[in-house]
């Protein structure tokens, strides 16, 4: 690229022209670069589905796993929920499924994720709430009072009939 100067306004409008031009064939050049990339991406993806596809059953699973992905990427997951849905599979792997065949410790895993993607925290607080509001007594107990007890107003009428009365101290 050589260095002109524009010297009137129909060059610069030429200038202008030739830099759009340019710019009009560098984008195409991207457009074609990404389609062909993204080919390319996309082909592996290509032969593992149709490879699925010719395999009976597998719509089954992959709807189950739809079901999986969308019950741990929920919205509304809080810090809760994504501890549980790490932690539990690890509790189970370590007590209940120790002994246990890869196959059976996957369904497990799987099935626990779903549930505990249903679990969050708003429900967990709502059954502490009813679990305590069970424990609590319905009904309060008033003390009773003990014979020959004074209440406030009992005090008041002695001290308006009699006025105070003085303290005495002991030694």
């Amino acid at each position: 690229m050589e260095s002109q100067k524009i010297n009137s306004i129909q060059e610069l409008a030429l200038e202008i022209a030739r830099l759009k031009g340019i710019k009009r064939g560098h984008q195409a050049t991207l457009v074609n670069q990404y389609g062909l990339l993204k080919n390319k991406v996309e082909s592996p993806i290509r032969v593992v589905n149709n490879i699925v596809s010719t395999i009976p059953g597998a719509g089954a699973v992959r709807g189950v796993v739809k079901g999986i992905s969308r019950a741990t990427k929920r919205e509304d997951a809080d810090w809760l929920t994504n501890v549980l849905q790490l932690g539990a599979p690890l509790v189970l792997n370590t007590t209940l499924l120790r002994n246990s065949g890869w196959v059976k410790k996957l369904l497990v895993l799987l099935a626990s994720e779903t549930a505990i993607g249903q679990v969050n925290q708003s429900k967990i607080s709502g059954l502490v709430s009813k679990l305590t509001g069970l424990m609590k007594p319905s009904k309060r107990k008033h003390k009773k009072k003990a014979k020959g007890s004074i209440t406030p107003e009992m005090m008041e009428k002695e001290i308006a009939e009699n006025g105070p009365t003085p303290i005495r101290e002991t030694y």
